[in-house]
C-alpha cells in the first residue's frame, strides 16, 4: 500500500487554508490558525488519531473564528477524501467512547461516500475563553460534507463545557484511527456490498 497522505490548500476572500496529513502518522501536530482553543483540539485529533497533521490557516478573525474553523473542517476533509484513495482495505466503520472528568461522549464514523452529521452536543455556556462553541458544529459540518462520511456525535454526559468538546475531539480521534485502519482479514476489496464507497 502506498503513502496515505494528501495536502489540500484552499483560499477564497474569507480564509487561506492549508492542510497536510498523513493518515499513517505518529499521532504530530503543526498548528498556526489564530484559534488557539480549536488548536488544542486537533493537537487532540492528531494524537489519539495518530495522524501528523499540519493546518495554516490565515482568515478574517477581525470579524469572528466562523469562516476560519468551518474552512479548516473542509479543507481537513478534503484532504482524508484525498488520502483514502478508493478506500479499499479499509474497516470503514470506527467508535470511540472517551470520558474527562464528569464528561463522556460517543463518536461513530462510517465512511459511507454519504455525507450526514447528528450532532447531539448539549454545552453550559456560549464560549470557552473567547472561543464560540456553537463553531464545534461548523467544524464537523464543514468535515463530513467535504470527507464524505456519517459522523454521530452523542454527549452521553457532561457539565464542564471545555471538558465535553475536549471528549468530542478526542473520541472523534479515535474513531478515526479505527475506521481509517487497514482490515487485517480484509481482502483489500472496498468494504462494502456495492463495490464502491
Amino acid at each position: 500500500m502506498g503513502a496515505r497522505s494528501a495536502r489540500i490548500e484552499r483560499k477564497t476572500l474569507e480564509t487561506q487554508i492549508s492542510v497536510s496529513l498523513d493518515i499513517d502518522g505518529q499521532g504530530n501536530a503543526r498548528l498556526q490558525t489564530g484559534v488557539p482553543f480549536l488548536e488544542h483540539m486537533l493537537e487532540q485529533v492528531a494524537r489519539h488519531g495518530m495522524l501528523d497533521l499540519q493546518v495554516q490557516a490565515a482568515g478574517d478573525l477581525h470579524i469572528d473564528a466562523h469562516h476560519t474553523v468551518e474552512d479548516i473542517g473542509i479543507v481537513f476533509g478534503q484532504a482524508l477524501l484525498k488520502t483514502l484513495g478508493d478506500k479499499q482495505g479499509i474497516s470503514r466503520y470506527g467508535h470511540a467512547y472517551v470520558p474527562l472528568d464528569e464528561a463522556l461522549t460517543r463518536v461513530v464514523i462510517d465512511f459511507s461516500g454519504r455525507p450526514g452529521l447528528e450532532y447531539n452536543v448539549t454545552l453550559s455556556r456560549p464560549r470557552v475563553g473567547d472561543f464560540d462553541v456553537d463553531l464545534v458544529r461548523e467544524f464537523f459540518q464543514g468535515f463530513v460534507n467535504h470527507a464524505l462520511v456519517t459522523v454521530h456525535i452523542d454527549v452521553i454526559r457532561g457539565r464542564n463545557a471545555h471538558h465535553i468538546i475536549e471528549t468530542v475531539f478526542k473520541a472523534f480521534g479515535r474513531a478515526l484511527r479505527m475506521a481509517l485502519s487497514i482490515d487485517p482479514r480484509g481482502t483489500g476489496a472496498t468494504p462494502s456490498t456495492k463495490g464502491v464507497l
